[in-house]
């Protein structure tokens, strides 16, 4: 076989043996293993080091608009830790008449006391206002198992012996989720490269399922609101939570400040005393101040007291743009994109929300 028919079991990029500095490089050697890999996935697979290698947007219209050729099943998967910022806007524009099932993965990082079947219903109904009506929602955690065994069995349903793809944004654990069906229901000795940094998988990598169909794993799509694309490696390991989430309450008054680390600034304006519950990763710091001092603090303390983001990259971070939101009385939620959420249950406020220029701040209704 020519080596440039090659592609890494890692990420899915044809393998190359001159340039090294180029993506899909490997040594003449590792092509004689069984299922060889690439030199970038072997040091994020061994070493964990960060790999900044992404496909440009036209590559990602490419592959979608190709499954949208196809007679497959879908599978979008997202985040529900970060529902809206892993969202992959406009896929039924992209993949015409075929089926999407819609998996949530990391339902591991929410509270234990979280009511699944109320969960689903609000997955299908936020779905539902973003233009999609998936046949089935599936909630599952590529990290310990759950509902993988669901999966399977939904995918058999609606796939009908057809191809399937999985898509999804960068960070949403496409990739684990795929490896974990590998371990538990087929071959164990492909194993796709994962990590915390955004685009692992550079194109599509092929699973066979049987003689007539496979499992398709597509780069994620970066969605460049989320704020893990604006730290370094090191802070991004307190940002995205390995752990189930322990909400921090704050009982607050009017015209209070509350800085998440550096990241994210939530002023309480205006409205009766209240509880702001932050469901954000157990490793991020939460600073309480009067909001006449608010300016003064950020100004400061960035990179210290307010962090991460370190001193490195503070000076970047040091403008962020201001939302202003009229929380309506009822449970609704400050979604931060990337970062979390603010759940708020009372009677109504007035709330403006900072955030690093180019994330996003959202209002929706309460998920938990």
């Amino acid at each position: 076989m020519d080596k440039h028919d090659i592609h890494c079991a890692g990420c899915g990029i044809a393998i190359q043996t001159t340039e090294k500095e180029k993506t899909g490089y490997a040594p003449e050697s590792s092509l004689q293993r069984e299922v060889p890999i690439c030199q970038r996935c072997y040091r994020i697979k061994h070493y964990n080091e960060a790999s900044t290698v992404t496909l440009g947007d036209d590559e990602f219209v490419r592959i979608l608009n190709g499954i949208g050729q196809t007679h497959s099943l879908v599978v979008k998967v997202v985040d529900i830790f970060d529902f809206n910022g892993s969202w992959l806007r406009g896929l039924p524009r992209f993949v015409g008449n075929n089926p999407i099932l819609l998996v949530a993965n990391k339902v591991d990082l929410l509270p234990k006391n979280v009511n699944r079947n109320r969960l689903i219903n609000w997955i299908r109904k936020s779905a539902s206002d973003l233009g999609l009506k998936p046949v089935d929602v599936i909630l599952v955690s590529a990290r310990t198992g759950t509902g993988i065994e669901r999966l399977v069995e939904a995918m058999n349903t609606h796939r009908k012996k057809r191809d399937i793809y999985v898509v999804g944004v960068t960070n949403v654990g496409k990739s684990s989720l795929i490896n974990r069906l590998i371990r538990q229901f087929g071959e164990s000795e492909m194993d796709i490269t994962t990590s915390q940094f955004p685009g692992t998988t550079l194109d599509v990598i092929e699973i066979p399922l049987d003689d007539k169909s496979s499992l398709y794993d597509t780069p994620g799509i970066v969605n460049r609101d989320q704020i893990v694309h604006r730290v370094t490696p090191a802070e991004l390991k307190l940002v995205m939570p390995d752990k189930p989430i322990k909400p921090k309450v704050y009982q607050l008054k009017q015209e209070q400040t509350l800085f998440i680390a550096g990241l994210a600034r939530v002023d309480f304006v205006k409205g009766e005393n209240q509880s702001f519950v932050f469901y954000v990763s157990n490793g991020l710091n939460i600073h309480r101040t009067k909001l006449e001092r608010a300016d003064e603090i950020y100004a400061n303390h960035l990179g210290e007291m307010l962090s991460p983001p370190g001193k490195e990259a503070a000076e970047s971070m040091s403008r962020l743009e201001k939302f202003t939101f009229k929380v309506p009385p009822g449970d609704f939620d400050l979604v931060i994109s990337g970062l979390g959420w603010v759940a708020l249950h009372g009677s109504g406020a007035n709330v403006a929300v900072y955030v690093p220029k180019g994330v996003t701040a959202s209002l929706r209704p309460s998920l938990i």
